[in-house]
């Protein structure tokens, strides 16, 4: 995705009416109490405003430009702000901006006035805040897994492929972001992108004080010390893959609707854990597995997140020769229940997947694309599995794969995944593999090295359209850990990029999947929702679509 990945004007007009936008006209800004729909209430809540909150995994970074996982993402959103934030109906709402953008009747030009905000320390927030963080976004040393959104500003592609100092510094001057005054800053586009206001709220889009992160060098965002932000909270305390405190940030410019004063977020990647904590009364929310649901049912404790998330298996195909075969990709594939994992993994809040993109997204002509698409996943068949392992094994003049590991995360419920997978490839294909369980942060460091033979990989949305699941794996972008290449799947991909009709466009992203999907070059393994329990004296609580696990900034406790 890196340098490669963009939306065009056909693809931005193709999502007009699928994504949820605040960019189309000049609005009225909303007053910070209406734009959640809640009532303002002036007499200070009379019950200690503080919540304890389990996560299921340590942030491995909170640096603006290098962050990629929801935990950062979640701790990033609390701690400091965009030019806007989403609300709990999943429309942009002004932030650090004063008011909605004027935009040109091009639709490349965004000005936005900022508003009278202060960083944490007092510091006043500046428009050149923002263009510093686009720009070392940009920069190619800064290896920003999300530089490609950052590359949708004019000129951002040229500068994401820089190859030298010389090149770099005058791509990035060129790029199209500048600072008009100290509250005016104006943002250029490469082609409209109809959703961008929305994608301003996204952490990638985030102000940086290029004083503070200079002073922090390669450290920054890796303490609380070493964080600092312009929203509703603080980082006080990062005991590492431990506790996450967060306290109330009074210098914030909507602080009078912050209620909350702590938050507290236990690092907990066993389930059992984290609902003795709830039922303990030692935690307000936890993440809970499927068969732990029923004693909850028709509570209000429980709440369902429905996702735009699936899981995947990617196969190192450089690092492993044998894995660049695709009757061996599709037998380790096929020989995997999917079914039964969904069943035995997360009991009951997996399914499995019809293909690569999940149920529920658009596919930016109207239509739901899994009903556009159809089912294009292959069935699981141990005996097809093991003649295609047995066809592939000999095309590549071996009698065994080599001895491998699977790698993914150490929590519990992936911990779980892997192990059915290897006892699945056991069963049937007499195929033993060494489950690797890892820290999340060492597996999504691993996998964006391509550290890995087989890895046990997740991804949800950025936003709702098929593309931000099947741009991933065009040939060299950065999220194509695998190594996957396909150059007619790149065909199709590119042509979606650039189709201005919807249709047209539905059906080249349509293609594209059964591509990718009959190649296994990478394997589709559930499609996910998630249950918690949430205390009910915890109000304004709720889950964003993509981006931040929850939403803290119009929590209260009653």
């Amino acid at each position: 995705m890196k340098a490669k990945k963009w939306v065009s004007t056909a693809l931005a007009l193709a999502l007009v009416g699928s994504v949820a936008i605040g960019c189309t006209k000049k609005e009225d800004s909303p007053s910070p109490s209406t734009a959640t729909g809640e009532a303002k209430t002036s007499a200070a809540p009379s019950k200690p405003q503080e919540v304890t909150m389990n996560i299921i995994a340590e942030p491995p970074v909170l640096d603006g430009s290098i962050a990629d996982s929801e935990a950062s993402f979640t701790i990033m959103n609390a701690v400091n702000e965009g030019l806007f934030r989403i609300d709990k109906d999943g429309k942009a709402q002004p932030g650090l901006a004063k008011d909605f953008p004027k935009i040109s009747p091009d639709g490349l030009t965004y000005t936005i006035d900022i508003r009278d905000a202060n960083w944490s320390d007092g510091v006043p927030v500046k428009a050149q805040d923002f263009v510093y963080s686009y720009k070392r976004t940009l920069d190619p040393a800064a290896k920003a897994p999300y530089g490609f959104m950052v590359g949708w500003l004019k000129g951002g592609e040229t500068a994401l492929a820089a190859d030298s100092p010389e090149k770099l510094k005058v791509a990035l001057d060129a790029v199209g972001v500048k600072a008009v005054t100290d509250k005016q800053l104006e943002i250029t586009l490469s082609r409209p992108v109809t959703f961008f206001t929305e994608l301003l709220a996204f952490p990638i889009f985030f102000p940086q004080r290029e004083d503070f992160v200079k002073a922090q060098g390669d450290k920054n965002g890796a303490d609380a010390d070493k964080v600092i932000g312009a929203g509703p909270f603080k980082l006080t305390k990062w005991d590492h893959e431990q506790t996450i405190v967060l306290e109330k940030n009074n210098k914030y410019w909507d602080a009078a609707n912050v209620k909350l004063t702590k938050a507290t977020l236990n690092i907990v990647k066993d389930t059992n854990t984290g609902l003795n904590l709830y039922e303990t009364n030692a935690s307000d929310l936890a993440l809970i597995r499927g068969d732990q649901i029923p004693p909850y049912k028709g509570k209000p404790d429980l709440l369902i997140k429905k996702e735009l998330t699936n899981g995947y298996l990617q196969f190192q195909e450089k690092k492993v020769p044998a894995l660049a075969n695709k009757k061996i990709r599709q037998a380790l594939g096929m020989a995997i229940d999917r079914d039964g994992y969904a069943d035995t993994v997360s009991t009951g809040t997996f399914v499995s997947p019809a293909g690569l993109v999940p149920n529920g997204t658009s596919d930016g002509a109207g239509g739901d694309f899994r009903k556009t698409a159809g089912e294009v996943q292959s069935k699981f068949d141990a005996i097809k599995a093991k003649q295609l392992f047995a066809e592939g094994l000999k095309e590549m003049n071996l009698t065994a794969l080599p001895k491998l590991k699977l790698l993914g995360d150490d929590a519990e419920i992936d911990k779980k995944g892997l192990e059915f997978i290897a006892a699945q490839w056991k069963q049937n294909l007499g195929f033993e593999v060494e489950v690797n369980p890892v820290p999340h942060k060492l597996r999504l460091a691993l996998s964006n090295s391509h550290d890995f033979d087989i890895v046990q990989s997740r991804w949800g949305a950025d936003y709702n359209d098929p593309m931000t699941f099947l741009d991933m794996f065009i040939t060299g972008g950065s999220f194509d850990e695998g190594d996957y290449s396909n150059p007619d799947y790149d065909k199709n991909v590119k042509a979606a990029q650039t189709e201005a009709d919807p249709a047209k466009r539905a059906k080249l992203m349509v293609d594209a999947e059964k591509i990718i999907i009959d190649d296994a070059g990478v394997y589709p393994l559930y499609f996910r929702s998630r249950p918690y329990v949430k205390r009910p004296s915890v109000e304004g609580f709720f889950f964003p679509v993509g981006g931040p696990e929850f939403e803290l900034k119009w929590v209260s406790v009653k």
